[in-house]
């Protein structure tokens, strides 16, 4: 890998050149960039794509914290990091307001953001890493919500037009962990988000032990602000902080089967986690499944499975975006020959 970077200040960006990705994502693996450009400005967005193209191909990866996403090469392209912040009240509606947050935002600063100015909604949300930015792609979700509940609009550059688009949110089909800009990778970069936040909501605190932290916190009248604080306790205690050990929270979405495979399953293996989906059949909890097949725990070299929990996968120190996948790679082959189920990968690999 080649250590020597030079940088270059241009009008509302910043090229780097040979840049260390370490840093730059939550699994903290090795890689490098041939050009990483930090944009503050998005109005330069239509030229900063001009000249990175003439400069260094078409080849342009998207990265906001690098929370969901697994490395596992050196990118030959442009890495393009948004760096613009900050949240604003665009129209108060009363019993809500349409609010718009900059895509480089951090996620969970404007989750207590929205508490802070006494709307609701996005407390089961706290804690998810990222950015504001990344957070339609995926379609974030924890606790009984999906950020596609308050999503009015999603604001982005479109490299295939060249033009600023907004797009509502229909447009952006949301799934599961899913979403238009998730199956156009590459096409859209998103500038900003537009929220529709309400005043008032009712409280979702019967979910995987939400209601039962709220007890242990001595509250038995809870707002939005104690569900948030509730739900960061809860993750804090169940997942390992990337700050401490490299890794990307979940690895894998949990898998989705008909109402009879539920029950077929459930018939040889009584102790199975499942659950309704949203979108119709049953949903398996993929960490009883990978925990079932003995992965919880191990470590392979620095690539390993966290301790706390059985979808995370966790580098150790100096374990490549290449032994990760490989693990992971087995967890899916194993869980597929026992339970006849595929598990499908959350993070973007590269």
């Amino acid at each position: 890998m080649n250590d020597i970077a030079s940088t270059q200040r241009l009008t509302g960006w910043r090229v780097t050149e040979q840049a260390s990705l370490r840093a730059r994502n939550t699994f903290r693996v090795d890689a490098t960039a041939a050009a990483l450009v930090e944009v503050d400005s998005v109005d330069t967005l239509p030229e900063m794509f001009a000249h990175v193209r003439a400069r260094y191909g078409d080849e342009v990866l998207v990265l906001g914290g690098g929370s969901n996403m697994l490395l596992t090469r050196d990118w030959p392209g442009t890495v393009v990091a948004i760096g613009a912040r900050g949240a604003a009240v665009m129209e108060d509606r009363g019993d809500s307001a349409l609010v718009r947050c900059a895509g480089g935002e951090t996620w969970n600063d404007f989750v207590h953001w929205s508490l802070a100015q006494g709307y609701v909604g996005l407390e089961n949300l706290a804690l998810i890493p990222g950015r504001v930015g990344a957070a339609p792609i995926q379609n974030i979700g924890a606790y009984g919500s999906e950020v596609k509940e308050f999503i009015a609009m999603v604001n982005a550059y479109d490299r295939v037009s060249g033009q600023n688009v907004s797009l509502d949110n229909a447009t952006c089909a949301f799934g599961y962990r899913d979403s238009l800009f998730k199956r156009e990778a590459g096409r859209y970069l998103i500038t900003s988000v537009d929220f529709v936040l309400p005043r008032e909501r009712e409280l979702r605190v019967d979910y995987a032990g939400v209601r039962e932290e709220l007890a242990a916190m001595g509250v038995t009248t809870p707002d939005a602000k104690a569900v948030a604080m509730a739900i960061v306790r809860v993750r804090t205690r169940k997942l390992p902080d990337p700050a401490l050990i490299g890794n990307a929270g979940s690895f894998f979405k949990n898998p989705t089967v008909t109402v009879e495979r539920c029950a077929e399953l459930r018939a040889d293996h009584p102790q199975m986690a499942a659950w309704p989906a949203f979108e119709g059949g049953m949903k398996l909890s993929a960490a009883w499944l990978i925990e079932s097949c003995g992965f919880k725990g191990l470590r392979e070299g620095d690539a390993g499975v966290s301790t706390q929990h059985a979808l995370v996968l966790v580098n150790y120190g100096k374990a490549t975006g290449a032994q990760i996948l490989s693990l992971a790679r087995r967890i899916q082959d194993t869980v597929a020959t026992r339970f006849g189920v595929h598990l499908e990968a959350e993070p973007l690999i590269i």
